[in-house]
């Protein structure tokens, strides 16, 4: 197997029970409907433990465009690498975002809540400030792609990483995941999103495309940043490409100042 098609699968995996998860919780009449917070979270850690068993050994299992960006700007990674990762990453949450609308194919009908569907396949956030919900991301995918870069440097026993990292993604869950949803992964959230737009899912609204760049360039910005953290403070270096992982921060931050003051939107809340 290729390593991009690895990715392919393993992302198909990884948004196959995580959208699973969500779909059981929020859809009505399935065995698991109005389950709490915890299912969710838990679900989504079990979910990327499953993925990295599928596809570790053969690609690294990054199954996130912020992962594999982290991975690039550590040297794990060569940079020539790193666009069909990415599009394999995409079409792989496009692909598990599919199984999940078969999955649960009688109970879209029987949902209401155009909202509840959506949140199956992405993210929204529960008070929308760009600015703040990209200060959510970037926290939330930093201290993933850190937390995978310095679970690296410890001695595990064979067949445990994949595990201890669906750990921190439920500790993420349970901890940084409620402003927006925590989708910490471009792929996961993208993927995901562009299925619900383009298969006849019964009673869908709008796909919220003007909230998409949030969980697409948070994620990546606080992807760099945690590896411009690791590197600096565990190796000590700081290069050309960790001012590049700064600016892309601060530029997505000044972003999500220009988007709150956009006419368009109107929905905004402050933040004082």
């Amino acid at each position: 197997m290729s390593v991009y098609f690895a990715e392919f699968l393993g992302t198909a995996i990884l948004v196959l029970f995580g959208g699973g998860v969500c779909a059981n919780v929020n859809l009505k009449r399935t065995g698991g409907f109005g389950a709490d917070w915890i299912v969710i979270a838990a679900g989504w850690g079990l979910a990327v433990s499953m993925g990295a068993y599928a596809v570790g050994d053969i690609s690294g299992a990054h199954m996130n465009p912020a992962v594999t960006l982290a991975m690039a700007m550590d040297g794990q990674l060569a940079w020539g690498m790193v666009p069909g990762y990415i599009i394999c990453q995409i079409l792989g949450g496009i692909l598990g975002g599919m199984f999940v609308w078969l999955m649960y194919l009688p109970h879209w009908k029987a949902t209401e809540d155009q909202d509840a569907k959506l949140g199956v396949f992405s993210t929204a956030p529960a008070i929308k400030n760009y600015f703040a919900n990209f200060i959510s991301e970037i926290i939330g995918t930093m201290i993933l792609t850190l937390g995978l870069l310095y679970i690296g440097t410890n001695k595990i026993a064979d067949g445990l990483n994949p595990l201890i990292v669906g750990g921190l993604i439920v500790a993420i869950g349970l901890s940084l995941g409620g402003p927006t949803g925590y989708a910490i992964n471009p792929a996961r959230d993208l993927g995901p999103r562009i299925a619900h737009a383009i298969f006849p899912i019964a009673g869908k609204g709008k796909s919220n495309w003007g909230y998409a760049i949030v969980p697409v360039l948070g994620p990546i910005a606080g992807g760099m940043l945690g590896a411009v953290f690791y590197r600096l403070f565990y190796k000590g270096n700081f290069d050309v490409a960790s001012v590049i992982g700064l600016i892309v921060v601060i530029l997505t931050l000044i972003l999500g100042l220009v988007l709150n003051k956009s006419k368009k939107n109107k929905d905004i809340e402050t933040i004082y």
